[in-house]
């Protein structure tokens, strides 16, 4: 490991960057999942085709070709946009940051929807007849009576989306973002050992989504601590 030496801080910065791209991407997976499964679930005609086809597209288009696409295609976007301002502005680089978290989010947000929508249908409708008869409105029922049901029912695979947004997290290298995957590429082309250095990527991304295995699993007791004296 020796051959390392020099590196490990840039394997440091690196990973702090991934931490920052996996909580950004989360919190925006997690209010399109709640804002999908709220559309598909509605009774508005519009609203549910504009979830469908939100999650029918992201769900479907390859996940490196929708970060190519979204990161080329909003310079462009935001270029056009400028111009029409400012005609002397010749072209707007969008931060490979941004760019990388926003389209995980919206991959990993279009099968959150999915999940959420299950999970919503599987809360006892009892219940939520229960919490109108008490004169609880709709935005009291949505967030003390259907949320934290569906959040029980939701866990495991909601684990899964997060495995993915960190795994998925490596993918950003290739447009330029300076995370663990780059700078292995970068350290292989100084000291010319790929194995070693993408194993060390590997264990370190192992670590990282044991550690999410782990959380998810202590979530999982204390959501569905509750039912153990009814088994």
């Amino acid at each position: 490991m020796s051959l390392l030496d020099g590196w490990w801080d840039d394997f440091f910065f690196g990973l702090l960057t991934v931490l920052q791209v996996f909580a950004v991407a989360l919190a925006m997976a997690v209010a399109l999942g709640l804002l999908g499964a709220s559309a598909k679930l509605s009774n508005s005609r519009l609203l549910r085709a504009l979830a469908q086809v939100y999650t029918v597209v992201f769900r479907g288009a390859p996940e490196l070709l929708v970060l190519l696409l979204f990161y080329f295609g909003m310079a462009l976007t935001l270029t056009w946009f400028v111009r029409l301002f400012d005609p002397s502005v010749k072209f707007i680089d969008l931060p490979p940051f941004w760019a990388g978290s926003i389209a995980i989010g919206l991959i990993v947000g279009a099968y959150m929807t999915e999940t959420f929508r299950g999970a919503f249908l599987g809360v006892d409708r009892g219940h939520i007849e229960a919490a109108r008869a008490l004169s609880l409105n709709p935005y009291q029922v949505f967030w003390y009576v259907r949320v934290p049901q569906m959040w029980r029912l939701a866990l495991p695979n909601f684990g899964n989306h997060m495995l993915s947004i960190m795994k998925d997290t490596a993918l950003i290298s290739i447009i330029g973002l300076e995370e663990i995957l780059f700078v292995a590429k970068m350290a292989n082309s100084v000291v010319h050992r790929p194995f070693l250095l993408y194993v060390t990527v590997a264990m370190i991304y192992l670590a990282m989504t044991t550690v999410i295995t782990l959380v998810v699993g202590q979530l999982e007791v204390r959501a569905n601590r509750h039912l153990r004296g009814t088994r």
